[in-house]
């Protein structure tokens, strides 16, 4: 066990043990002001502030919909945002027993001595940050590390440094009450099959876990946001079941039980697809000692986002399409979902963006 023991440490295993709460999942709307705009954009809408909050309210304001969601990441600005009315977007979410939780890195860098591999930004003064907002209402961050398939990559120098990067973020933000979620993205870009996803996604977990621990993070009170193991966005699709497997026996040889939870992010798969991988996950017969639930961003939103247009008349749809993911994606962590949540050809449509960035 290990030596260290942050004064936050049975708040942060009741934290991370409610966001991992079977039926409930993670809203990620922590797109920082520059990926905001490019949501806002396909749909003509301009990047400003009301309209970034307009959208944020939509959302959070869904009759029914928090009640499916345990946690929704925040981006800095939106932690102090209110509704309309004047009420904080935090109060919204703690009234409907819904952890706020917030983005703090800083972006990608290019890792130098490497193939355009990259590094994440964001540890000086990441713990004076924790502490600000910790005051501010949040329970739980997010760090993202982004690895990359190629001939040559994953390096070990890229692998090492972004696990030991996210290690150095978890303890920060235990030191300072917020629960780490650690997330080690690798991103679907290439010709790959599933095979070179899985073990690309064992080494990478494996090295991340091992760094989790010589840095003494305290795992009950972490948990896990990684891809699913998927074959590349240039090689042939495959069933829901067949990324089910190779997920499960990745997680399964490289997560340590004490982790309460996987959120897994939806890596520019379509809104339908994800909820229909991420039911197959569940429904898999094997050992799985961990919720596995959801953190979405792309695959939450975007069926809202072409309902709304930007137009207050159009609220209301917008919000039945978000409803009808949130609760999509409840029932996907619980194994139940029927495929009946596609309405027209947003939810099937491929969300991926090469080299994506926030």
């Amino acid at each position: 066990m290990s030596f260290y023991k942050s004064k936050y440490h049975d708040e942060l295993i009741a934290n991370a043990a409610y966001i991992g709460t079977p039926g409930k999942g993670i809203l990620a709307a922590d797109e920082s002001t520059g990926t905001i705009g490019k949501r806002l954009s396909s749909i003509n809408v301009e990047n400003v502030e009301s309209n970034r909050r307009a959208l944020r309210e939509l959302l959070f304001c869904t009759p029914g919909a928090l009640q499916y969601l345990s946690g929704v990441i925040l981006f800095e600005e939106t932690l102090y945002q209110k509704t309309a009315n004047g009420k904080p977007f935090v109060e919204v979410l703690k009234e409907a027993g819904v952890l706020p939780g917030i983005k703090v890195d800083k972006g990608t860098v290019e890792l130098a001595g490497t193939n355009g591999e990259t590094t994440t930004q964001g540890l000086d003064g990441l713990a004076e940050r924790c502490q600000k907002y910790y005051e501010a209402g949040a329970r739980f961050a997010k760090w993202r590390a982004v690895l990359k398939i190629g001939s040559t990559e994953p390096s070990q120098l890229a692998i090492n440094e972004n696990a030991n990067g996210l290690a150095r973020y978890a303890i920060i933000c235990q030191a300072n009450g917020l629960v780490p979620i650690v997330e080690p993205e690798i991103l679907v870009d290439g010709p790959h099959d599933i095979g070179k996803c899985a073990d690309v996604t064992e080494r990478v977990l494996a090295a991340v876990y091992k760094a989790l621990n010589d840095h003494h993070v305290m795992l009950e009170g972490t948990l896990l946001k990684p891809n699913m193991v998927t074959p590349g966005s240039e090689a042939k699709k495959v069933a829901p079941e067949v990324v089910a497997e190779y997920t499960v026996k990745a997680l399964q040889r490289t997560v340590p039980v004490a982790v309460p939870a996987v959120v897994f992010l939806s890596g520019g798969q379509s809104e339908e697809e994800a909820t229909l991988n991420l039911n197959a996950i569940n429904k898999y017969q094997g050992k799985k000692p961990w919720t596995l639930t959801f953190s979405f961003g792309r695959a939450l939103q975007q069926t809202t986002l072409k309902a709304w247009q930007g137009k207050e008349e159009n609220i209301p749809k917008a919000q039945a399409a978000f409803l009808k993911r949130c609760k999509a994606n409840s029932e996907a962590t619980l194994g139940i979902y029927k495929g009946d949540a596609v309405e027209g050809d947003a939810a099937s449509e491929s969300l991926h963006v090469k080299d994506y960035k926030y």
